[in-house]
């Protein structure tokens, strides 16, 4: 993996899945859950802080260390009714010492929360009729909602992380750490269709609301980078093209990558981007800013030919598959071939890793004859162990993941 990420020769292309949510719901807990990745011989990994099989939380899409409010911040909810809407409205104040911020939700047939709203969720961003950010005096009173950790949690978080480190060292394992974030949070707070329109008739405010998310994530990236990690990933999910012409990406979010990546770099650790369409124009860019991997390279919608052509070589690519259309819904041949073609193209220079993008959340019995598949192709490929034969690989020299 550490080769793979650094773009040296290898002996075989790895495959680690970049997300698994079906094999983690159905583990005991996390430990349970890469240790099974490690008996389904996969080049598994151990990401910090621990993730658990079920996860209900106000951040739930943000995954990582607790997001804390200031303790001045007093939260009230209720429901209301609008007259002119035909479903209950979930009203959330957050009363700062700057002012009070306020989300309205439509509390749709498919809302998973009840009459609960959360902090940052993607269930938000289609839902809501107001955001809790509208304007630059919006920008300090959110301030208040992301306040950096503190030196208890930071000990906190240190002390959850022992055990799956010990997994790692026992098991020569990449260690991850994250997920950082940046335009995607305002996607929860702004709204996607407000964050496109901003950068033509506001980009002060645009560039505000990212200042102020960059400095927040960077404190909590310096507490996660202080565990020794082989790679931090930030998600930028909401970072592509759908949402940024090549000229705004650049303006805005290009010197915040390049921050995170030298960041990431100082502490000794690879800066890895997730990013799964819409980006091929960014690529040259996202190299010269430092990241070393880009994860979620989706045949469905990259050209990976030429992913290759702008920054193979330079850049670790993972992905190849499409998790959702291929693996969970496809059938075995498709699932094949498509290991079989990422192989071809992007197995063809150093800096490739196999897996399904962006997730396999479906655990049925298609899905399962899937992953099977597609890890079965991936070991023909190098000679690899069939199911129950002993791995020819030679036993990793000893030594730091």
């Amino acid at each position: 993996m550490l080769a793979a990420l650094d773009c040296r020769p290898v002996d075989h292309v790895p495959c680690a899945f970049m997300i698994h949510g079906a094999l983690l719901q159905g583990s005991a807990d996390y430990l349970d859950f890469v240790r099974r990745g490690v008996t389904l011989g996969l080049d598994a990994f151990v990401e910090l802080p621990p993730r658990p099989p079920v996860v209900v939380n106000d951040h739930y899409n943000l995954h990582g260390i607790a997001v804390r409010h200031d303790p001045s911040v007093v939260v009230t909810e209720w429901v209301e009714r609008a007259s002119d809407e035909p479903i209950p409205i979930l009203v959330k104040e957050y009363s700062t010492p700057a002012g009070v911020l306020r989300a309205e939700v439509r509390r749709t047939d498919d809302w998973r929360w009840g009459d609960h709203v959360p902090f940052l969720d993607d269930y938000l961003e289609p839902r809501s009729r107001k955001f809790l950010v509208a304007s630059r005096e919006d920008v300090e009173r959110l301030r208040y909602l992301l306040v950096p950790p503190t030196e208890a949690e930071r000990a906190e978080f240190l002390r959850d992380c022992e055990p799956a480190l010990a997994l790692a060292r026992e098991h020569d394992l990449l260690v991850v750490g994250g997920w950082g974030v940046g335009a995607d949070l305002l996607a929860w707070v702004f709204g996607l269709e407000n964050m496109v329109l901003a950068q033509y008739d506001d980009p002060g405010l645009v560039a505000a609301l990212l200042g102020l998310v960059a400095e927040w994530n960077r404190t909590r990236m310096a507490v996660v980078l202080e565990v020794g990690l082989d790679l931090y990933i930030k998600r930028a999910w909401y970072e592509n093209l759908d949402f940024w012409t090549p000229a705004s990406w650049r303006a805005h979010l290009l010197p915040i990558v390049r921050q995170d990546a030298d960041l990431a770099h100082s502490r000794g650790a690879r800066f890895g981007y997730i990013v799964t369409s819409k980006c091929l124009p960014l690529l040259p860019m996202l190299a010269g800013a430092g990241v070393d991997v880009l994860i979620g390279v989706d045949p469905r919608e990259w050209d990976m030919a030429e992913a290759r052509r702008l920054v193979g070589g330079r850049v670790c690519l993972w992905g190849g598959v499409n998790g959702h259309l291929t693996v969970e819904e496809g059938d075995e041949a498709a699932v094949r071939a498509e290991v079989r073609e990422a192989l071809k193209i992007l197995g063809a220079s150093p800096g490739f890793i196999l897996s399904p993008v962006d997730n396999v959340r479906s655990d049925t019995a298609r899905s399962r004859a899937n992953v099977a598949a597609l890890i079965g192709e991936w070991r023909r490929s190098w000679g690899g162990p069939r199911h129950g034969e002993e791995d020819p690989r030679p036993p990793p020299a000893p030594g730091p993941a």
